[in-house]
């Protein structure tokens, strides 16, 4: 038989977000201890009423628990639930204090107050006309988010991101998903097309209709997309399209000619081939070869430099001696528009980089140096003296207009930007800062062609160099104080096919372990020692600061998900306050990673921070990225996720005094040469892989790259 209980909630064990499943203690007024309530709830916070509907089970494992058959929220009646409530956090301008406060003032009918007579809230000491409204608006808002909830809820879907959803769409936003939920899928951080899916037929889309294909099209372009395609061949879209909506490829064609009718994707051939764009990636592509052949044409804007007596002038002036192969580069740069300057560590790249720079700088150049990451353009800035920007930062970005503020129309006002790590840059954003570099400005693009390519689409720099549009130097020879670590030598021998010459024990001083592990268990175990006391104690790196974890994939028992999880609670696991959200729990000083740019916070994918703080009745938690203060709502936090661990390729473009690397046979489909190539080269005075022989090999012996689908070589030769 049912019975009912009521009462707050004082602690939640645990929550997913997605099916509500929850694991929540309650303080009822009939029961001294708390009650263990174990249920479903759409949304639950600490201090909220709740009533549940169920019966009391003795649980094995974990003794008197209530099982409820239905947990609702209700409003408290008893002053000491309402201060809870209104102290807990939800309602934004309201911690415990002034909970305190308006309870005392208003007893119970303080609700009725807030919704009715808010004005009367100004009359109590520190609540300001400022502070009211803050009230006010999280108060409307949380009503609105309920019923997302609740409507997304009742059609079988998480309502973890009813809170985005509300901010992208407002106070309509049932309406504007009931009318296109396939929307959900292009401009939700989170969901994916699959959920848009779900609710779309549980809302009464047919399977096969038109609106479904088109959409279930550019999800499959999407996907080609996340694989680092600008297209893909359309007899591979449709099939691909047909499979995803297990519907007929008969009712994917219309829907791709309406796609193309509308503009939202192109076709054209690729090697006799009829391949198909989004819209988006086509104009980056077009718009990237258009800027590359305008910069690229004219003179460069120091106009012609004698290179016999600037090359021993900024030998002089930097006190060093050029070789033959670096001096050759200097010369071609400074006699061409564009230039591509390609190779790995220790080639001397830095060293032809600041000379160019001291001889544009004498002729009272405008310069500007850029990088994909934080990371890069900090590292460019400590390398050449000069300031390096991200190409975010460099370009600028307006919130109002959701549009960078240097373009075609409003172009950088420099002579010459050099831009480094421009493997990692993906169509575009190249896009975006060729728009903005002015026709008369010189342009440097420098990188390693052997590193991973971009995560987003495109296949930039190899495209580059091998439309052989642009004068190129590849640079290959090693200089002897390179020489001498086992970092670069051994980044070498790897791209060459070689197994690496390092050490295979743990007490021996090297810049390069490698230690053999043979079971997974086996690396988990020695990752961790090797982390939080070898490289802390043997060589004195900070826990913090100089050790990252690289792993070559996110998922499965060696991925940087579980090692987040292992290395947190080593690391920091006292510290407090902690939060949990979408499926991490954070803490203050957790290392974080950002996964998704954010303009409006001016902070982007890859950047690495610190939790400086986590305030639990205001529901935020504020980050600091190398002196950047970010403050995230809690319902922000899918942006976010530890990075004690990251992956491989989320490392490209940075550098760290200590890497180590878990690597096994069970992440067979990510070994390639490349991969580990980018790995060890994130290393600046220590390398240390933990793993099986076989796997390093496998890996090394791996130098086949799938090739990205592109058209950009051929615009190149075009334009």
């Amino acid at each position: 038989m049912s019975e009912n209980i009521n009462g707050h909630v004082e602690r939640i064990t645990f929550h997913n977000e997605e099916n509500g499943f929850c694991i929540v203690k309650i303080k009822t007024q009939s029961q001294h201890d708390l009650i263990t309530v174990v249920g479903n709830a759409i949304n639950i916070n600490v201090g909220e009423y709740i009533e549940a509907i169920g019966s009391f089970i003795h649980d094995k494992k974990y003794g008197l628990q209530f099982k409820a058959e239905q947990l609702k929220s209700i409003t408290p009646s008893t002053l000491e639930g309402i201060e809870k409530y209104l102290g807990s956090g939800m309602i934004k301008g309201i911690g415990a204090h002034f909970a305190k406060k308006l309870v005392k003032a208003f007893g119970v009918n303080v609700f009725d107050i807030i919704e009715n007579n808010p004005n009367k809230i100004t009359a109590l000491e520190g609540i300001g006309a400022k502070r009211l409204q803050m009230i006010l608006g999280s108060w409307q808002e949380q009503k609105i988010i309920r019923k997302i909830m609740v409507f997304l809820h009742s059609h079988g879907i998480g309502a973890a991101r009813a809170v985005r959803i509300y901010k992208t769409y407002g106070d309509n936003a049932i309406e504007i998903i009931t009318e296109n939920p396939y929307r959900l899928a292009q401009d939700i951080h989170g969901i994916g097309f699959k959920t848009a899916d779900t609710l779309a037929q549980n809302l009464g889309i047919a399977k096969d209709s038109l609106v479904r294909a088109r959409a279930g099209l550019r999800y499959a372009l999407l996907e080609f997309g996340n694989s680092g395609h600008c297209a893909a061949f359309t007899s591979d879209l449709i099939a691909k399209a047909a499979e995803l909506l297990e519907i007929s490829e008969e009712v994917i064609i219309p829907a791709l000619n309406h796609e193309k009718d509308i503009g939202n994707i192109f076709v054209e051939n690729i090697a006799d081939q009829e391949a198909a764009f989004l819209a988006a990636l086509y104009n980056a592509e077009c718009s990237v070869a258009k800027n590359i052949t305008r910069i690229n044409c004219g003179t460069p804007p120091w106009g012609k430099i004698e290179s016999t007596l600037a090359i021993p002038w900024v030998e002089e002036k930097n006190a060093i001696t050029l070789s033959e192969s670096q001096k050759k580069a200097i010369f071609t740069v400074l006699n061409s528009k564009a230039a591509i300057i390609t190779g790995g560590p220790g080639v001397g790249k830095t060293t032809i980089i600041n000379s160019i720079l001291k001889i544009v700088k004498a002729k009272k150049l405008k310069i500007s140096l850029c990088a994909p990451t934080g990371r890069a353009a900090k590292r460019l800035t400590e390398t050449t003296r000069f300031e390096a920007k991200t190409i975010h930062r460099l370009l600028g970005f307006s919130p109002e207009s959701s549009a960078f503020t240097s373009n075609q129309n409003n172009p950088l006002n420099t002579d010459f930007v050099v831009i480094d790590e421009a493997s990692m840059i993906d169509i575009v954003l190249m896009s975006h800062l060729l728009k903005a570099i002015p026709t008369h400005a010189a342009l440097l693009i420098v990188g390693d062609i052997d590193q991973l390519p971009s995560v987003g689409p495109g296949a930039l720099l190899q495209d580059l160099i091998q439309s052989n549009t642009i004068p190129t130097i590849i640079l290959t020879e090693i200089f002897r104080q390179a020489a001498n670590s086992k970092i670069i030598v051994n980044a070498h021998r790897i791209n060459q096919g070689q197994f690496p010459i390092c050490e295979t024990d743990d007490t021996t001083v090297s810049d390069f372990h490698f230690l053999e592990a043979n079971t997974p268990e086996e690396i988990h175990d020695k990752l961790l020692h090797a982390v939080t006391k070898i490289l802390p104690e043997q060589y004195g790196f900070d826990l913090h600061k100089d050790i990252q974890v690289l792993s070559p994939m996110n998922r499965g028992g060696l991925g940087s998900r579980t090692f987040n999880a292992a290395l947190q609670e080593k690391i920091n696991g006292k510290a407090q306050p902690k939060i949990n959200k979408f499926g991490w729990t954070f803490a203050v000083n957790d290392k974080i990673i950002q996964n998704v740019n954010n303009y409006d916070k001016d902070v982007f994918n890859g950047d690495i921070g610190t939790i400086a703080a986590i305030d639990l009745e205001e529901n935020i938690l504020t980050a600091n990225f190398e002196g950047r203060v970010i403050e995230y709502d809690f319902s922000e936090l899918d942006e976010i996720g530890l990075a004690y661990a990251i992956s491989i390729h989320k490392s490209q473009g940075s550098e760290y005094p200590a890497i180590v690397i878990p690597l096994a046979t069970q992440h067979f489909m990510m070994l390639a040469r490349n991969l580990i190539y980018t790995g060890i080269t994130r290393g600046k005075k220590l390398v240390m892989i933990i793993g099986q022989t076989k796997a390093l090999a496998m890996a090394i012996k791996n130098a086949s790259t799938k090739q990205r689908l592109t058209n950009l070589q051929k615009r190149l030769k075009e334009n």
